[in-house]
C-alpha cells in the first residue's frame, strides 16, 4: 500500500490512515512490527492454524468504528491426564457454554506426563487432538447443535488433510478460507468433518501444543462472516531443562480481528517454593517476552502484524505460572480457613511482579476473590496436600495461586475472575470473563452492503467521534520491549536447575 498512488482509494485510505494516527506513533512501542519473511510455527505437526483467513478488500471507506467482544480465557493444569471418563460435565461447568462467549482461549499445563520420553521425544498430537474435539463438543452441544460420536482410536500423527471450506460458507468480499486438521488417512471421518465444514457454532482457529503446555483457540462461526480474520499465528517458547526443553515455557497465538490484534501466551513455569525459584520464573518470563516470535511468511495479507508479544493491542498471559506466597505453610492455612483472600494476596510473590521493576510491570490481573488452586491432596479430593499431621507419602506444598491470567493493553474490560471445582487434577482451573473492544474498518466495496447503500453519505473520518476506548495501561518494562527489537542472537541466561 506504499507504493500505490494517493489518487487512488487505497492510497487515499492509506494517507488519511497516517494522519489520523500521526500523534498515536509518537508514543508507540519501537518498531512493534517486522516484514521478515519466513514460515510459521504453524508448519509444525500437530498444529492447526485457520490457514488464509478471510483477505480483505483494499477498497475502504477510512471509517471506523468500536465493537464490543466477550471473550472467555481459561487455565488448567491437568496433572497429566487424558481427557476421558466424567470429565465431559468438568468441562462444561468450567466453560460456562451457556453464557457464549465469543471467543474461547483454553490454556492446558501437563497434558501429557512430564517424563524423558515426552520431555525429549518426538512430539505426539494425540493428547491435544482429543482435547480438541472434547472442547469442540462441550461448546457446540450446549446450543443444540448435535455432534457425532467422537472417534474411539486416537488420530495419527503421520498425515494432515488440508480441507477447504465450500464457496457457501466464505466471505463474499474475500479471497476464502482453508482448515487444515490431522485426519486418519486419506479419509475425513463425520466427526471432523461437521468440526470443519459445518454444523457448529463455535470454530477451531488455532492450537499449539509443546511437550505437555497446549493453546486452543475457538470463535464463533458468525463472526467469521462478521469481521475480517487474518494473520492467525502460533508460536512456542521451550525454557525448561538447560533453558532449551519443553518440559516448561510458553505456545502462544497471535491473530488480527479487523483493525485490533490480539496475543494470548499459555505458559508453564518453573515450580518450587524455595529461595531463588522465584528468580527462576521471572528469567522464564524474560525469554518468553525476548524469544516469541510471529514471522512474517508468504502465506500473509499485505496487512503488517505484530511480531512481538509487546506488539499487540491487547495481550492474555495465562497458565500455571508457579508463583507462590511467601508465608510458612501454617500461617498461609490459617488464613485460608479464615477466607481472608486480600491478607493472602499481600504474601503473593505474582502481585509483587506486576509493581515497579517487576517482569509484570503494567499488567493487570483480576481482585482474587477464591482459595488457592494448588495444591490438592490427590484428585477428586478437596484437601490440601500435606499441612499438620502430614500424611505418609504426600508431598508438602503450601498452597498457592499458581494459576493465573494477567493481561494488558486497551479495551480490555474484566468482567468475572474465578475458578471452577473440579477435581479432576491437584489444580483447580481457572477462568476470566472479559469484554474487549475492537476497531472495525468499514468497507464500500462489501458485498454484504444493501445495494441501495448511498456511500456519499456515509460520514467523513473527521466526524467520527473519539474512541470509548478509555482503559490505558501502564507501560510495561521499557527494557523488555527494547530486547523485543535487539538483535534476536542476545539471549538472557537462564538458570539450568529445573
Amino acid at each position: 500500500m506504499d507504493d500505490m498512488s494517493p489518487k487512488s482509494s487505497s492510497g487515499r485510505f492509506r494517507k488519511w490512515f497516517k494522519t489520523k494516527h500521526k500523534n498515536k506513533q509518537k508514543h508507540k512501542e519501537p518498531d512493534p512490527y517486522n516484514y521478515l519473511d519466513g514460515l510459521s510455527d504453524g508448519e509444525d505437526e500437530g498444529d492447526y492454524i485457520m490457514e488464509d483467513v478471510y483477505i480483505s478488500s483494499f477498497e475502504m471507506d477510512p471509517c471506523t468504528s468500536t465493537n464490543e467482544l466477550r471473550i472467555f480465557v481459561g487455565t488448567w493444569n491437568v496433572a497429566g491426564r487424558s481427557p476421558v471418563g466424567s470429565l465431559a460435565v468438568d468441562l462444561e461447568e468450567w466453560l460456562k457454554p451457556q453464557d457464549a462467549a465469543d471467543i474461547y482461549v483454553l490454556g492446558f499445563q501437563e497434558i501429557v506426563p512430564l517424563k524423558t520420553r515426552t520431555v525429549i521425544g518426538a512430539e505426539d498430537p494425540t493428547e491435544a487432538t482429543n482435547w480438541n474435539l472434547l472442547i469442540g463438543k462441550t461448546l457446540n452441544e450446549n446450543f443444540g447443535c448435535p455432534w457425532l460420536t467422537p472417534m474411539l482410536n486416537p488420530v495419527s500423527s503421520d498425515n494432515y488433510q488440508y480441507v477447504k471450506v465450500p464457496d457457501c460458507e466464505r466471505r463474499a468480499s474475500f479471497s476464502g478460507v482453508i482448515d487444515s486438521t490431522l485426519m486418519r488417512g486419506r479419509w475425513i471421518t463425520q466427526y471432523h468433518q461437521q468440526l470443519v465444514l459445518g454444523g457448529s457454532k463455535y470454530k477451531l482457529m488455532a492450537s499449539k501444543k509443546m511437550v505437555g503446555v497446549f493453546i486452543s483457540v475457538w470463535m464463533k462461526k458468525e463472526l467469521l462472516k462478521k469481521y475480517c480474520v487474518s494473520n492467525v499465528k502460533v508460536s512456542s517458547v521451550a525454557c525448561g531443562i538447560m533453558g532449551y526443553l519443553g518440559n516448561k515455557g510458553s505456545v502462544s497465538v497471535s491473530m488480527s480481528i479487523e483493525g485490533t490484534s490480539f496475543c494470548f501466551i499459555a505458559a508453564h513455569l518453573a515450580s518450587g517454593e524455595k529461595n531463588g525459584d522465584e528468580g527462576r520464573r521471572n528469567r522464564q518470563v524474560s525469554e518468553i517476552f525476548k524469544r516469541t516470535s510471529f514471522p512474517r511468511s508468504a502465506k500473509d495479507d499485505d496487512n503488517r502484524h505484530p511480531l512481538t508479544i509487546l506488539g499487540h493491542d491487547q495481550i492474555f498471559w495465562f497458565g500455571d505460572l508457579n508463583y507462590r506466597l511467601d508465608l510458612e505453610d501454617n500461617l498461609a492455612r490459617d488464613l485460608i480457613k479464615k477466607q481472608d483472600w486480600k491478607a493472602l494476596q499481600g504474601f503473593d510473590q505474582l502481585r509483587k511482579e506486576q509493581e515497579d521493576g517487576g517482569v509484570f510491570e503494567g499488567w493487570r490481573e483480576g481482585n482474587i476473590k477464591f482459595a488457592p488452586t494448588y495444591k490438592y491432596s490427590s484428585s477428586n479430593c478437596n484437601r490440601y496436600s500435606g499441612g499438620l499431621p502430614n500424611r505418609s507419602g504426600e508431598k508438602q506444598r503450601t498452597p498457592a495461586w499458581c494459576d493465573r491470567i494477567l493481561w494488558y493493553g486497551k479495551g480490555v474490560k474484566l468482567l468475572s475472575y474465578f475458578r471452577s471445582e473440579s477435581k479432576f487434577s491437584d489444580h483447580r482451573p481457572v477462568s476470566a470473563q472479559f469484554s474487549t473492544q475492537i476497531e472495525v474498518m468499514k468497507s464500500t466495496n462489501s458485498r454484504f452492503l444493501d445495494k441501495e447503500t448511498n456511500f456519499h453519505n456515509i460520514m467523513p473520518p473527521e466526524q467520527i467521534g473519539p474512541s470509548i476506548n478509555k482503559e490505558e495501561g501502564k507501560p510495561t518494562l521499557l527494557s523488555l520491549i527494547v530486547k523485543d527489537t535487539e538483535s534476536s542472537s542476545t539471549h538472557m541466561q537462564v538458570d539450568t536447575n529445573y
